[in-house]
């Protein structure tokens, strides 16, 4: 007999691989778009591949991170139901392209996201700005918090490290909005990574700090990436706060049809993912932490990262797959 919902219980390590190929279908269908200059496109092309194969796991899933609210995405929107219906009771965060822009222009970090958990071990974060603060791991609980001054983190940050302010490297999303943020972070002599988009990939570049040279990532973005970043630094380890912002009262309705009543509240990496996930990554456009989607005449090869918070596993895992040659 069939469990369906939440009678079934939740086997991250079976589901595992099924959540690697969901990024990596995304992957490869956003490939022939890579540098094409349309977003749209490849957005599209990723969602449609994307639930296609959330469609045929056995989990009975509910997008609680997706594209955006029912009336504005046909698809993967927040609260559809995914998979087959029998199965444990999911939670799903994704993005399927994260840095369609990057896509795009066919430039650095573009990734496909996606993370899983049991039913109601996610925030719904609503589609409103967070303010975010992100380190990687080996640090003690609260060495910097959001109610530091820029300067006061990197500070902080560079005592608990035992280095100069000088020795850290900030990634900082390239918008208007930060330039006090980041005049202030190079008053420290700290350096800075600035990004264009994808800040999922930024705050992942704290927890691998050995390779991609970033000890802290900064700033606000969207609320819905936040999420997807602290289920992402429950398997690789590290810390990251949030707290949500409202420009007006459309977003902080949407914050209420959420559930969230205190809207100043910040939340931790495991007040934001409440119990053990699993996340999948494929790499688009290549980066600091996944290589590209690689060509050759007839085939594609992708490359995923996927990684089980019960257990601090991660595994990259290469995927080749012929094509059929293009005209």
């Amino acid at each position: 007999m069939t469990s369906t919902s939440s009678d079934a219980p939740f086997h991250d390590r079976m589901l595992s691989l099924g959540l690697a190929r969901v990024a990596e279908q995304a992957a490869l269908a956003s490939a022939s778009l890579i540098g094409r200059g349309d977003e749209k496109a490849a957005d599209q092309a990723a969602v449609n591949a994307m639930r296609e194969q959330l469609n045929l796991l056995d989990i009975a899933g509910v997008v609680v991170i997706g594209e955006g609210e029912r009336d504005e995405a046909p698809m993967l929107f927040i609260g559809e139901e995914v998979g087959t219906g029998n199965g444990p009771g999911v939670d799903i965060a994704l993005d399927p392209l994260e840095g369609t822009t990057l896509t795009a222009k066919d430039m650095p970090n573009a990734l496909t996201v996606i993370a899983m958990g049991p039913r109601g071990s996610m925030l719904h974060a609503p589609d409103t700005y967070m303010d975010k603060l992100a380190i990687g791991p080996g640090y003690p609980e609260g060495v910097v918090s959001l109610d530091m001054s820029p300067r006061e983190r990197v500070e902080a940050l560079a005592k608990a490290k035992g280095c100069a302010p000088s020795d850290i490297t900030v990634c900082i999303l390239e918008r208007p909005r930060h330039e006090a943020m980041i005049a202030e972070v190079r008053e420290t002599g700290a350096s800075i990574r600035l990004i264009t988009d994808g800040d999922v990939a930024g705050v992942m570049h704290c927890a691998e700090s050995e390779v991609t040279g970033i000890d802290m990532y900064m700033g606000q973005g969207g609320a819905p990436e936040g999420v997807l970043a602290a289920a992402a630094l429950k398997c690789m380890g590290g810390q990251i706060f949030g707290r949500l912002l409202f420009r007006n009262d459309d977003e902080k309705g949407r914050a209420a049809k959420a559930g969230i009543t205190d809207l100043d509240r910040v939340y931790t990496r495991d007040e934001m993912v409440t119990q053990d996930v699993i996340f999948a990554a494929t790499g688009v456009t290549g980066g600091s932490l996944l290589p590209r989607i690689k060509r050759e005449p007839g085939w594609l090869e992708t490359t995923t990262l996927l990684m089980r918070s019960k257990t601090g596993s991660v595994r990259r895992m290469s995927y080749r797959t012929p094509v059929e040659a293009q005209g």
